[in-house]
C-alpha cells in the first residue's frame, strides 16, 4: 500500500467540477491483476471530455483520469507479467470508468496490458500514446483497401491535433503525398515540416455542400473531424478511394447519398483504437516501434508535467492545442 500522485476530478455540491492533483492510495485502486508505476501518459480529447463530464466517457466521479499509461510492472498476479516489464496500456476502460493513467499508479486486468515492443521504452510508446495507435490503425486499413502511394494524394482532417498530426508525419514517412487541412493557418509551416505536401483552410470541407458528388481528388483519407467534413470528404474521394473515420470533432453525424458509393466504389471505413483484440493492438505497436525514430515524431510532442495537466486539458477541450502531448508523471 502507498500513496501517489493523480490527475483527479471531482463533482462539487452545486454540479461543477474540481480538477487537480491530488493524493491517492493504491488501495483505492480496482482489484485487478497488475499495478503499473506508471512513468508516462498523453493526452486525448476523450480525456479533456471526461474531464468536462461528459456522461459518454465517463459515469461517475470522483474520478482518476487518462486513457494513456506506460511504465514498469510492480507487483502482478498474472502469470502473463512480472515485477519490472514494461507495458503500455490503452483503451478498453482505462480512464473512462476504471482509474487512468494520468497518475503515479494503475492497476488493471492482464488482458489490457502489453510488453513494450523492441523499439519502444514507456516514454517513446507515449510519443504515440492512443493518438498514434488511432492514426497507424486507420493507414493499416486504407492500405488494406489499395491506398498506395502511388494511386494518389490522402487528405488528412483535423491536422494539428493530435491523431491528425501524427498521421501526417507516419504518412509522409511511407512515401505519401499528403494534404494536411486545418483551422489553424499559422500552423502551416509545422505541418509541411511534419511531411505535408500542401495545407488547405478546413473551411473548403466543413461547410455544407448541397452537390451529392464533388471533383474527383483523393485516393484516400484519414478523417478525425466527422459531420459535414466528412460528408465532403466521401464526396471527393476518387472511385474506389477510402476515408478511415475516427473522430467527431466537428459532430457525430453526417449527411450523404449513396451515389459516391455506388458511382465511384468508395469505402467508408471506421476505426476503433479501444477494444480491437490485443494481438491486433500488439501488431500496430511493432509498426509504431519501427517510426519511432523519426524526427518528426518529436517535433509534434510537447512535454509537461502531471501538475500541468489540468490546464492542458482546457486547452485540449477548447480547441487551443496543437500536435500532440506527452505527460511525463514523475515521482
Amino acid at each position: 500500500m502507498a500513496t501517489y500522485k493523480a490527475f483527479y476530478i471531482q463533482e462539487n455540491s452545486d454540479g461543477s467540477l474540481q480538477r487537480s492533483v491530488v493524493q491517492r492510495d493504491t488501495s483505492d485502486l480496482p482489484a485487478n491483476e497488475v499495478l503499473v508505476k506508471v512513468q508516462y501518459s498523453s493526452l486525448n480529447f476523450k480525456d479533456a471530455m471526461s474531464a468536462h463530464g461528459n456522461k459518454g466517457v465517463t459515469r461517475e466521479f470522483p474520478h482518476q483520469g487518462g486513457i494513456d499509461a506506460a511504465g514498469i510492472v510492480e507487483e502482478s498476479s498474472s502469470g502473463d507479467f512480472k515485477p519490472g516489464d514494461k507495458v503500455i496500456v490503452t483503451g478498453y476502460d482505462l480512464g473512462m470508468n476504471t482509474a487512468g493513467g494520468l497518475a503515479q499508479y494503475i492497476r488493471v486486468p492482464a488482458s489490457w496490458a502489453l510488453r513494450c515492443p523492441r523499439g519502444l521504452n514507456p516514454k517513446r510508446s507515449m510519443l504515440f500514446g492512443t493518438a498514434g495507435l488511432t492514426a497507424q490503425l486507420c493507414i493499416n486499413k486504407l492500405q488494406r483497401q489499395g491506398v498506395t502511394p502511388e494511386k494518389g494524394q490522402v487528405l488528412v482532417t483535423g491536422a494539428t491535433g493530435g491523431v491528425g498530426s501524427i498521421a501526417v508525419a507516419l504518412l509522409a514517412g511511407e512515401g505519401y503525398d499528403v494534404v494536411a487541412s486545418s483551422g489553424k493557418a499559422e500552423q502551416a509551416d509545422m505541418l509541411r515540416e511534419l511531411g505535408a505536401s500542401e495545407v488547405i483552410d478546413r473551411a473548403e470541407f466543413s461547410e455544407a455542400n448541397r452537390r451529392p458528388m464533388l471533383k474527383e481528388r483523393f485516393a484516400g483519407a484519414v478523417d478525425v473531424v466527422g459531420g459535414e467534413t466528412l460528408s465532403n470528404v466521401i464526396k471527393s474521394l476518387r472511385a474506389g478511394g477510402s476515408v478511415a473515420c475516427c473522430g467527431l470533432v466537428q459532430s457525430p453525424t453526417f449527411d450523404a447519398t449513396v451515389l459516391p458509393f455506388i458511382l465511384r466504389g468508395v469505402n467508408l471505413l471506421g476505426v476503433d483504437s479501444v477494444e480491437i483484440p490485443l494481438p491486433a493492438k500488439q501488431a500496430a505497436w511493432k509498426q509504431l516501434a519501427r517510426n519511432a525514430k523519426l524526427p518528426a515524431i518529436e517535433l509534434l510532442n510537447r512535454e509537461i508535467s502531471l501538475q500541468q495537466v489540468p490546464q492542458a486539458l482546457e486547452e485540449l477541450f477548447n480547441g487551443a492545442m496543437v500536435g500532440h502531448t506527452l505527460v511525463k508523471i514523475g515521482r
